[in-house]
């Protein structure tokens, strides 16, 4: 006897991002559910009974979204730097004046956790709004202990008190704390010998990320920073090759990096690398954005190496005041010249792989979380061609509606 789903939803046309065709759509579709999980995708016609159905009229499906790479836990802002910017300011320039991210560090640490997580969840709502179900947040605004400790603690705040899915990354190794000016080893000396460990230890960290530039910290530097991040057994992750090329794409490889992140100075060889280890270029159109870049992510190298490139807002409060993964899709063909399946691929099945969770999100399929996001949609391009607005009629996260449909 055939046990029927918790609920069916109908006539749809679903992206799987499975297979060979495009976008794996299947049109006139359906999709059973099953507690929190996905039991059937296919034509409507095959589908089995369910306790309750939905129409869906048609519209369009796609796996929840995914934005793999996020600072959104932090205190204060910096719309002073976007009014500096605006003047003439560089990147460099501001944070050699003990702004950018040092600014938000003092900020950070004057914050309580219910002051980071009430912040957080604002900038957090209209992501979910637009069909968000899992999200990156990175540490890194604390570069001590405690502080660290609580943006973390704040980060898996979020994941309980709202529906998404929160990965947690230490990104202690962000900057060098003005306590620190020009000892950056021994600051490094702390961040390996003891924030990485504690944290560790007190289940807040899902993977390890290092800001691998010239105004940051060194490839020796992160190779210090990455051993005991192995040592641990906790993934890593790389900033790398934003300003300048250090050979990060290739650092990152090498200790089979989930992802190296932003990658416009990235070079061949390193890219190669990345495409052997299978490590995921997540590109940050919102940071080249904001920063007015002009240097181009190399993608036809990424194309020609088989390495699977993410999107994700890089939402923080100095190069990418994000709050909009949508409008990541535009940015992303209209200044990387990705395809709109390319960029949907980037928000959902390699968004996944970039935080390790292949195996649950990223595409709709059997045996899958039930994650979806439901859009007004007529063709998935849309996603990427509308500048602004959102499409979203509902969202469904581990089979329950956080944003239910509206007819």
């Amino acid at each position: 006897m055939t046990v029927p789903y918790d609920l069916l939803l109908e006539n749809c046309n679903v992206a799987t991002m499975t297979g060979d065709a495009p976008y794996g759509a299947i049109e006139d579709a359906a999709i059973g559910i099953s507690g929190s999980r996905i039991t059937f995708v296919g034509p409507r016609k095959e589908a089995g009974t369910a306790k309750e159905r939905i129409d869906l009229k048609r519209r369009w499906v796609a796996p929840g979204l995914i934005d793999c790479h996020t600072h959104i836990v932090y205190g204060g802002d910096r719309a002073n730097e976007f009014e500096l910017r605006l003047k003439g300011a560089t990147y460099e320039e501001i944070a050699k004046a003990g702004g950018g991210i040092v600014s938000t560090v003092k900020a950070t640490r004057a914050a309580s956790e219910d002051e980071l997580v009430a912040s957080a969840a604002k900038r957090v709502k209209p992501l979910l709004n637009e069909g968000v179900t899992v999200l990156e947040i990175k540490s890194g605004y604390g570069l001590d202990l405690d502080t660290e400790r609580r943006m973390l603690k704040a980060a898996r705040a979020i994941g309980r008190k709202l529906p998404v899915t929160v990965r947690t990354t230490c990104l202690a190794a962000h900057a060098l704390p003005p306590e620190y000016k020009d000892r950056a080893d021994a600051y490094i000396d702390l961040v390996c010998n003891e924030i990485t460990p504690a944290l560790a230890k007190e289940g807040l960290v899902d993977a390890v990320d290092v800001f691998c530039e010239k105004i940051a910290f060194s490839p020796e530097q992160t190779r210090r920073v990455f051993d005991v991040a192995k040592q641990l057994g906790i993934p890593v992750k790389l900033h790398a090759e934003q300003l300048s090329d250090l050979n990060g794409a290739a650092l990152a490889a090498e200790y089979g990096a989930l992802s190296a992140e932003h990658l416009e100075w990235a070079n061949d060889a390193g890219i190669a690398a990345m495409g052997r280890s299978g490590t995921v270029a997540v590109l940050l159109p919102g940071a080249f954005y904001a920063l007015r870049e002009t240097r181009l992510p190399p993608i036809e190298s990424f194309r020609k190496h088989g390495v699977a490139m993410a999107l994700a807002t890089d939402s923080n409060p100095g190069s990418s005041p994000a709050l909009s993964l949508l409008l990541m899709l535009s940015m992303a063909c209209t200044f990387f010249r990705f395809t709109p399946e390319e960029a949907l691929r980037g928000i959902t099945v390699n968004a996944a792989k970039a935080l390790g969770l292949q195996a649950s999100h990223g595409t709709i399929e059997a045996g899958k979380a039930a994650d979806l996001a439901v859009f007004d949609i007529g063709r998935p391009a849309e996603l990427a061609y509308w500048i602004g607005g959102n499409p979203t009629a509902a969202v469904l996260r581990a089979g329950r509606w956080s944003k239910p449909l509206c007819n």
